[in-house]
């Protein structure tokens, strides 16, 4: 099994999301599982494939060719895969993965999420995804999500289809969950 990791480029201003990412890349590497992301060695998304390294699992980065010249690939995990564009890097990580998680992160976070969770809204896969909601980082997006489903703008299957998790050590056996 293969999890594609949302995650922030920068690492936030509590030493706890640091500390998740940690967590949960350790976990998926002493699970087996191996782990999807973006490709960088900065912020969040280096926590994580350091963590998942040092534990001894598998580490595939997708990341496109702008992003190259601004020195910010990993060029010490498993495989660094380059793509033309960020639409590439979205499809080719999906592509890649068995399963969705998001941690802490910006705009692209959110956007990442929320593609994989539309292709599945549309039927285009059916893979799981799941938030790993740190010190109740996702409260908000979750409050908002079932506003949505309660004026009628997402179905309440669509709204189930992203669970939630507290601890990374939930997070495999929620994506396993479906």
């Amino acid at each position: 099994m293969r999890v594609a990791v949302f995650l922030g480029s920068s690492m936030g201003r509590a030493e706890k999301y640091a500390t998740a990412a940690r967590a949960l890349g350790r976990c998926l590497a002493e699970a087996g599982a191996g782990v999807v992301y973006g490709g960088g060695r900065v912020g969040l998304m280096g926590v994580l494939a350091d963590a998942a390294l040092a534990a001894g699992g598998e580490v595939i980065g997708v990341i496109p060719a702008a992003m190259m010249t601004a020195e910010v690939a990993h060029h010490g995990i498993t495989r660094l895969e380059v793509v033309d564009s960020m639409h590439a890097r979205k499809a080719r990580m999906a592509e890649l993965a068995d399963g969705f998680a998001a941690l802490p992160g910006g705009l692209g976070t959110l956007e990442e999420l929320f593609e994989v969770l539309t292709w599945r809204q549309l039927g285009l896969h059916v893979k799981p995804a799941v938030l790993l909601d740190v010190g109740d980082f996702w409260a908000g997006l979750l409050s908002f999500l079932d506003a949505q489903v309660a004026e009628g703008f997402v179905r309440a299957a669509n709204r189930a289809a992203l669970r939630r998790v507290t601890d990374p050590a939930d997070v495999l056996a929620a994506l396993r969950a479906g």
